[in-house]
């Protein structure tokens, strides 16, 4: 295995924890109109995803940075090709940050509900995009000579590329339902659960036609492998969603999200776009120097995130929210 496979692993990983970890963000984030009856349950459903946003998103910018840095070839043809719908992801993830970091800060009704506006659309167009752009990404896109896009914006919304939007729509709403279950109690926890088994069973539908599609176009043993394993996890979270073991629940979506994400990485290699990874990728002093600085400081990162989540770790409900606190 050359650096150019262990930087193509890496960057699966990273894209595969951002997915995980953000996943549930974004479902709560699209469960917010529904499932709260009172603004003291909309303030419980924002504090389970306060804490470890931020910590969310370093997966991205790293995976971004790291993409950048060793693929640039690959980067500056993702970024031809997929412009809009990934700069129409980057402004919903700022508005969403700041309708999380903003609703609190006055207690007037019309200024928390336009900012929980913000907060479902924030997270349900990303949730939605980035299904398209790996559905695109997977299924390939219209580039000239030059590796630049030569299509149309209406060439991206092919069925297979919608279709990875409903599906991770779908997975990102249930993961964060049952991630609800887990961090509630009381009436949200209920409705979580219910809103799970519900969504749960379009996510599987999704997930399965997506996932075989992409597989039988593009997949490799592995790939086929990682997508049963996908399959098999969610079927084994909705079973312990259902019982009520919401940690073993969280786990199944958990796993399967990222066995999904890291198949799809397998139908890809070794072609990322037009070239293969070899052509794609830096230099090998380059792809030298960014292993020794990965080897040092992600695990810091991993321990810092373990221990954010350690320490938020308690269920919250309405109780630990103030009576007058509306």
């Amino acid at each position: 295995m050359t650096l150019d496979d262990i930087w193509f692993a890496a960057i699966a990983v990273l894209f595969t924890g951002y997915f995980v970890l953000e996943g549930f963000d974004f479902g709560v984030g699209v469960l917010l109109p529904y499932l709260p009856r009172e603004e003291r349950e909309r303030q419980v459903m924002v504090g389970t995803i306060g804490p470890g946003r931020d910590g969310g998103e370093v997966w991205l910018i790293t995976a971004g940075g790291a993409l950048f840095a060793a693929f640039p070839e690959w980067c500056a043809t993702l970024f031809s090709g997929l412009h809009l719908p990934l700069l129409l992801i980057l402004p919903a993830l700022i508005v969403r940050g700041v309708a999380v970091e903003y609703r609190g800060r006055r207690n007037g009704g019309r200024w928390r509900r336009n900012w929980d506006r913000c907060l479902f659309w924030g997270s349900l167009v990303p949730a939605f995009l980035w299904g398209v752009v790996f559905g695109s990404i997977v299924r390939g896109i219209a580039l000239d000579e030059k590796h630049e896009f030569a299509g149309t914006f209406w060439d991206l919304l092919n069925p297979f590329a919608l279709l990875g939007g409903l599906t991770t729509l779908a997975l990102f709403v249930t993961h964060g339902a049952i991630f609800l279950a887990l961090k509630t109690r009381g009436r949200i926890r209920r409705k979580a659960k219910a809103a799970a088994e519900k969504s749960g069973v379009v996510a599987a539908v999704l997930a399965i036609v997506f996932l075989t599609w992409a597989q039988a176009a593009n997949g490799s043993f592995a790939g086929v492998l990682l997508a049963v394993v996908a399959i098999g996890a969610w079927g084994a979270g909705m079973v312990a969603n259902f019982f009520g073991r919401e940690g073993r629940a969280f786990l199944g979506s958990a796993a399967a999200i990222g066995a999904a994400m890291i198949s799809l990485f397998a139908a890809l290699h070794p072609g990322v776009l037009p070239p293969d990874i070899e052509n794609a990728a830096s230099t090998p002093k380059t792809l030298q120097i960014m292993t020794w600085v990965a080897v040092v400081f992600l695990p810091l990162v991993l321990l810092y995130q373990s221990w954010t989540y350690w320490v938020f770790r308690r269920r919250i409900g309405v109780r630990n929210i103030p009576a007058g606190h509306n």
